[in-house]
């Protein structure tokens, strides 16, 4: 049975424009690879509700798994909430149980639960909350969509938290070697190997390290006995 395929929608024009660089998205793949689903879109987009809706839409539809980051905090650019509702036809308000969850975190802190920080309790009809133990403001699930915040450390939070409900498959296993070639001259014989092993994904990543050039040929499968069978022909091929 194949691993689950999944998407990642990163959300905010500071990314877009250069000002935060994600952090999520690596993240999200190294434990995704452990668990055995296989990430294999990642899209970023802007603030703007029609962008975020047609990208939810999109990646609901064709992927097994959809996880958001960003857009969920108290400001005014901050609408993933109501683009999630809209996209997956859901009415949204705000739920009962995630204002209890920040009128306790705000007293405790000695702040206000205004309008704006209040917006954050703003979860569409039918989802799930995700806890978040940095911030309290909870994340939520609608259908195979996960909504989670863009600070990183609340991302990977929640990440932790939803890991467990999602049911993974074979983990993918890696094994790498490095080559003192130029890829010119290792293509053909890789090119033979993949065909060989069309279980298996490999890449050829380039360096140029002291003078040398080369490049480090990673084998990714769920399998180890036929990963490990690939790097054996790949010793062979490339022997120093």
């Amino acid at each position: 049975m194949p691993n689950p395929r999944a998407a990642m929608l990163v959300i905010g024009d500071e990314i877009l424009s250069g000002r935060t660089r994600d952090a999520n998205m690596h993240f999200l793949a190294g434990e995704f690879t452990k668990r055995g689903i296989d990430l294999a879109e990642v899209r970023i987009v802007s603030d703007e509700r029609a962008a975020i809706v047609g990208a939810l839409k999109a990646l609901s539809a064709a992927f097994d798994i959809v996880v958001t980051s960003g857009g969920i905090g108290p400001t005014h650019d901050d609408i993933t909430a109501d683009c999630v509702a809209e996209a997956m036809g859901a009415p949204i308000g705000v739920r009962e149980d995630a204002r209890a969850i920040l009128a306790e975190h705000y007293e405790r802190t000695g702040k206000e639960l205004n309008e704006a920080r209040l917006r954050m309790a703003r979860i569409p009809d039918g989802a799930t909350l995700i806890e978040n133990p940095v911030s309290a403001a909870p994340g939520f699930t609608l259908g195979n969509v996960h909504v989670m915040a863009g600070v990183p450390s609340v991302f990977q939070a929640m990440v932790a938290s939803v890991l467990p409900k999602i049911t993974g498959g074979a983990p993918m296993l890696s094994q790498s070697i490095r080559v003192e070639r130029g890829e010119g001259d290792i293509a053909g014989p890789l090119r033979i190997l993949a065909e060989e092993f069309t279980d298996l994904s490999f890449g050829s990543y380039p360096f140029y390290d002291a003078g040398l050039h080369g490049a480090n040929i990673v084998v990714r499968g769920t399998d180890p006995g036929r990963v490990d069978a690939a790097m054996m022909r790949l010793n062979d091929l490339f022997a120093a």
